[in-house]
């Protein structure tokens, strides 16, 4: 209001008052800045901000590559580490310097110059110890893509850190903002004349220079656009460039030879998205991606007490197996189950990129899903981690699943001594999956019992196996706990076989170990002398052709649709065809971009999805029954219930305690005449999933809220309606 006022006052005011006017502001700007040159912090400092400015350039120079060593220590979490990486490779170490001091060229934008340096050197050592941090949660680096989880309530945060250690971050994020705040207050200003024009000219020079010397540096060899490991690119090419590459270079660049007539020709005028069939006989197909999961036999320094596998070595001599070709190494999970979805190369795509958290969490895309889904298969996907990791919420939704079924949804009662969930919860899912449908069924399993980081202090009693033949004790520990993972999870796969076998239907079960475990492993431990192989089988009641070849997770889904007879989905129709043909993989790549990033010709105008359909979770809740404590507090009975379901009244949260799958219990809440009740599964976030009926309490008693009662409770009074009838009751 006040601005208003003065506003109209100089509206109304005559040209020379107001010019009066104006020349009484700048006297007292310039007393302002006067006070504050001669204050005694401002005096103390002047000599240094003089330096600073006469030598700005060798100033900047110098301190990128300190800031650049103090990442790099951060990051490695050893300062020796940081020296070893400079002095070792220094054109690597120099290349990320330069862009560091290529940033500091925006300080000449700007008058406060001491605290524009403050700040770009507090974003740069921002992103240094959010990696060094993370990397003592997880093996994947910080990069672009974990900043989008502060639009999705900071879930990865979440994950990963306790309480204690989210207040302690939120303490010292809001001292460094108090201290720049002051800084900014104290830091004093460039006192010259201002060229912005130059400045801005000078700033886009650099960056376009910068620029030349990204591509020379590639072409030499010096750093790379393709991370097979994001983990290894951060080590070998730094932690700046990395992350850079990370938010800048996503997606698929559209290829020089791109055109309607060429995707014409690749998918002979769109028949490359038609369907076939060449048998009647249409099995149940199972995929399972087994985290971190290899045979141990392949490490052959490894000595264990005996074989942790012996169900699936089975497997591999009786059933079609080979090694697994994956996109990455020690971490990587999404983007193997990616490649293997939708039959697409990864390499393509941006450094160290996650499609999952890319293109596919807002676009919709044909995979594996609406390929079965054209024979009329029931596509079910299962994951006993939570919905929102990954985004895969999102994502199976958008490539066309009709059901995802998340931890959210289980009832885990075993975890390992890591905390993560047992895989042998999937087979009870797996089933309802299979058993939801009438017709055949895909189903697309992702288990997580081999996840790390594996621990090396002993911490398994009495283990099933023991271990020999590392170098220390704590890598003995931790191959240890990781091989007994691994019996584990091969018990977990002859339960399911057995399973399939008694339900006595046509199936195929598809294991694969979606990468290497995050053991230091190097490509001379391992008898394939190759770090992106793990290995699979094709288990199967229906005959097919024992055919090993080594195979890349590309390629999977495509080859056993094959064996089986079936040919869909725009992709896996092109590996069925085109593989080991001349230009195979440069047309995969054009075929790639128009689906994901094109004009789509390949379809023309007939996509075969255009929005998701997908239920989280495949039974629903059901509350039976309500008990009034003597102690004022409720007992909620039902089915269904898991650790993740969250009671509502009126919409409103309760305070609840969950018992078991039957039981909840209401400690806070109060209940009166007519309110509804529901129950929901709760994600990441606060995320809802799935809300089960509404249930209204009635006379003492809890009874579902049928439309007919609706309908009566809103029919006008004096109406003859009927009766409600009691539903459900304790």
């Amino acid at each position: 209001m006040k601005k208003l006022d003065a506003f109209t006052k100089l509206k109304n005011m005559k040209p020379e008052d107001i010019k009066e006017h104006r020349r009484m502001r700048k006297e007292r700007r310039e007393r302002i800045l006067e006070k504050r040159r001669n204050s005694a912090f401002a005096k103390k400092m002047a000599p240094y901000y003089r330096f600073m400015n006469r030598f700005s350039l060798l100033f900047h120079a110098v301190w990128a590559c300190v800031i650049n060593f103090l990442i790099e220590a951060v990051s490695r979490h050893s300062p020796v580490e940081a020296w070893k990486y400079m002095t070792g490779t220094p054109l690597v170490f120099f290349y990320n310097a330069g862009m560091i001091f290529v940033t500091f060229m925006l300080v000449y934008l700007f008058r406060r110059r001491v605290f524009a340096r403050i700040i770009i050197s507090v974003v740069w050592l921002f992103i240094g110890v959010c990696n060094g941090v993370m990397l003592l949660k997880r093996v994947t680096p910080f990069n672009a893509q974990d900043l989008k989880t502060f639009t999705e309530g900071l879930s990865l945060f979440t994950n990963y850190f306790s309480p204690f250690e989210l207040v302690m971050m939120a303490v010292g994020i809001s001292a460094l903002i108090i201290w720049g705040v002051a800084m900014w207050r104290r830091g004093g200003q460039y006192e010259g004349k201002m060229h912005r024009l130059v400045a801005l000219a000078g700033a886009m020079i650099s960056f376009g220079a910068f620029s030349l010397v990204t591509t020379a540096a590639i072409d030499n060899r010096v750093i790379s656009t393709y991370f097979g490991n994001i983990a290894f690119a951060y080590q070998d090419y730094g932690v700046p460039y990395c992350f850079s590459a990370s938010l800048f270079n996503t997606g698929i660049s559209e290829p020089n030879d791109y055109s309607k007539s060429t995707i014409e020709k690749i998918s002979h005028n769109g028949k490359l998205t038609e369907s076939k069939a060449d048998t009647d006989v249409k099995p149940n197909v199972i995929f399972v991606q087994l985290e971190s999961f290899f045979d141990v036999k392949e490490f052959e320094a490894l000595q264990t007490s005996e074989d942790p596998l012996p169900n699936l070595r089975k497997m591999f001599q009786e059933y079609p197996s080979g090694y697994f070709k994956v996109p990455s190494v020690g971490a990587g999970t999404a983007n193997t189950e990616f490649e293997v979805l939708t039959g697409m190369n990864l390499r393509y795509f941006g450094p160290g990129e996650y499609p999952y958290k890319t293109v596919l969490k807002d676009q919709v895309a044909e995979s594996a899903a609406t390929a079965f889904a054209s024979f009329g298969y029931g596509t079910h996907a299962l994951h006993n981690n939570g919905g929102n990791f990954y985004s895969r919420a999102k994502v199976f939704n958008n490539i066309g699943f009709d059901s995802f079924t998340s931890k959210e949804f289980m009832n885990i009662l075993q975890t390992t001594e890591n905390g993560w969930a047992k895989d042998d919860i999937l087979l009870t899912h797996i089933n309802d999956s299979l058993n939801s449908t009438e017709q055949e069924d895909f189903v697309f399993a992702i288990s997580v019992q081999g996840h790390g980081n594996y621990p090396e202090e002993k911490i398994i009693e009495n283990p099933k196996i023991t271990v020999s033949g590392m170098e220390t004790e704590g890598k003995n520990n931790a191959w240890e706990y990781y091989v007994n993972q691994v019996y584990e999870m091969d018990q977990f796969a002859a339960n399911l076989v057995k399973m399939m076998e008694d339900r006595g239907e046509p199936a195929v079960v598809v294991f694969y170990g979606d990468h290497l475990p995050t053991m230091g492993l190097e490509a001379k431990d391992l008898k394939s002398r190759y770090l992106y192989n793990t290995n699979y089988v094709i288990w199967n009641n229906i005959g097919l052709e024992k055919q090993d070849r080594n195979i890349p997770a590309y390629q999977i889904m495509a080859d056993v649709m094959e064996q089986i007879g079936l040919h869909a989905g725009t992709v896996f129709n092109y590996h069925q065809e085109r593989r080991q043909t001349k230009d195979y993989l440069l047309d995969l790549e054009l075929l790639q971009y128009d689906i994901l990033y094109g004009k789509q010709y390949v379809y023309n105008g007939h996509p075969p999805i255009t929005e998701g359909h997908m239920e989280m979770g495949i039974n629903d809740v059901t509350l039976t029954g309500l008990n009034s404590n003597l102690d004022g507090t409720y007992s909620l009975y039902g089915t269904n219930f898991t650790k993740w379901s969250k009671v509502y009244i009126n919409d409103e949260k309760q305070k609840s305690t969950f018992l078991n799958n039957t039981r909840i219990e209401l400690p806070e809440s109060t209940l009166d005449e007519n309110d509804i009740v529901t129950v929901s599964q709760v994600g990441s976030s606060n995320t809802i999933f799935r809300t089960s009926k509404e249930y209204i309490y009635r006379d003492k008693k809890l009874m579902e809220y049928t439309d007919e009662m609706k309908q009566e409770d809103n029919a006008p009074a004096g109406t003859d309606e009927e009766a409600p009838t009691e539903t459900t009751n304790e």
